[in-house]
């Protein structure tokens, strides 16, 4: 009987037949290595740019079926963790594979409230920066200098020090966003407050001015801690991809989440929903939807907020957001925007063009409109997704070194430049092409 967990390849180069191993629908591309066409070559090798096919990890922790549309942590619908839990709630969930019970929650709560401060000297480093720094690069460089305030964190193995620090980026993160949000306007930091839940708390630092305690709307708190729990995590994508790179170098969790934030600050990543904010300002009013729509097919524009890499179907989080949308406006008034947001998705989902690339809105799409109706600047979205993102960089980061096949990240290239080739002495050498009349 034929095993059909097998792969049979013939190399028509030899003749030689090989059998690979299949486990959950993957092969290992070392097996591809004894494929040799002499006995000193290297062995096959896989080419793959941007590793648009190539698994580099087995991971527990989020798992999405972009045809399907379906987005999971740890096995729970994100639907149901949106309408169900908090964001601490699913924090503990992604870090450690179950939903608390009351006490887990109390004990990890209280973790979280005694590490929001920040260090005074901390506070310092965000004053040197100027006014109108991006409050992206001032996130970055502060959470790098963060491994200079806490060096135990480089013990990385041992389990104790580890949900320290864990504790201590997810605690401190809401707080640095806003510290970077008031120096731009030249105003006093506000210190944690922790009678509050955790989104209250951040926008408690954000808007407090002279009232004596700060009461955040608790249908904008509870908008926005739904809005972190979308963006907690999303399996490998960049910034995570980074993450685990630079923590198979067994860096400190600090310098490990800076890179990922460097990553997640590229317009492509997380300064998308910045874009879509653009767009709709470029579009100005809904009868100009179609315009715009067909400058897009003609390729004059790009429709940002739609498409993506894993969903070819609607992304979950985007209906999720489009429904808090509803419960902002009640609060906040009607924005325009969603009025052209609407029309486009219309257009979209009925338009042939759109449809067959499988062109669905994502979770940018709506998410810019909600941030702006809650009153927070377009430059502060990126640092919006971090606060919650970094729950999911942890995650990744802590199951990546705790699995025994991982190993400092290290791909390989295909090479394409000269073959050997020697120095010729100053005197003889001609400039070819670089200047020339």
């Amino acid at each position: 009987m034929v095993d059909q967990n097998r792969l049979s390849i013939t190399d028509q180069r030899t003749g030689a037949q090989y059998e690979v191993p299949i486990v959950d629908g993957t092969i290992r591309a070392m097996d591809l290595r004894k494929i040799k066409a002499t006995p000193d070559d290297f062995g096959l090798m896989t080419y793959d740019p941007a590793f648009l096919n190539t698994s580099s990890c087995r991971s527990a922790i989020t798992y999405i079926d972009g045809d399907a549309g379906i987005l999971r942590y740890r096995g729970y619908p994100i639907e149901e963790l949106a309408e169900k839990c908090s964001f601490l709630e699913v924090s503990w969930l992604l870090l450690n594979g179950e939903l608390p019970n009351p006490n887990e929650l109390s004990e990890w709560t209280g973790l979280i409230k005694r590490h929001t401060m920040l260090h005074e000297t901390t506070k310092k480093f965000l004053e040197g920066y100027r006014y109108d720094a991006h409050p992206m690069g001032m996130l970055i460089s502060t959470i790098a200098a963060l491994s200079t305030v806490y060096p135990e964190a480089k013990n990385v193995f041992d389990a104790d020090n580890r949900k320290l620090q864990i504790a201590r980026l997810i605690a401190k993160m809401p707080t640095i966003c806003a510290y970077c949000y008031r120096h731009h306007f030249g105003l006093p930091y506000v210190y944690p407050d922790n009678d509050l839940n955790f989104t209250e708390n951040f926008m408690n630092m954000m808007w407090k001015m002279f009232e004596p305690k700060y009461l955040a709307n608790p249908i904008l708190s509870r908008a926005l801690d739904i809005l972190f729990i979308l963006h907690a995590d999303h399996e490998q994508n960049c910034s995570t991809n980074t993450m685990r790179c630079v923590g198979s170098a067994q860096g400190d969790p600090y310098v490990g989440c800076s890179a990922a934030a460097a990553a997640l600050y590229g317009p492509l990543h997380g300064g998308a929903n910045e874009e879509v904010l653009k767009m709709l300002d470029q579009i100005g009013s809904k009868d100009r939807v179609a315009g715009f729509i067909h400058q897009v097919k003609e390729g004059g524009g790009k429709l940002m907020g739609f498409g993506h890499r894993v969903y070819k179907n609607y992304d979950p989080r985007a209906r999720i957001i489009k429904w808090a949308a509803e419960q902002v406006f009640t609060v906040t008034g009607y924005n325009k925007k969603i009025e052209i947001a609407l029309e486009l998705e219309r257009i979209a989902l009925e338009d042939d063009y759109f449809v067959k690339r499988k062109l669905y809105p994502n979770v940018d799409f709506y998410s810019g409109i909600i941030y702006e109706a809650m009153g927070f600047r377009p430059d502060l979205f990126t640092v919006l997704f971090a606060i919650p993102r970094v729950v999911g960089w942890l995650a990744q980061w802590q199951e990546m070194l705790l699995d025994p096949e991982q190993k400092i990240a290290r791909p390989r290239q295909i090479y394409t430049g000269h073959g050997e080739r020697h120095v010729v002495p100053m005197a003889d050498r001609h400039v070819s092409g670089i200047g020339d009349d």
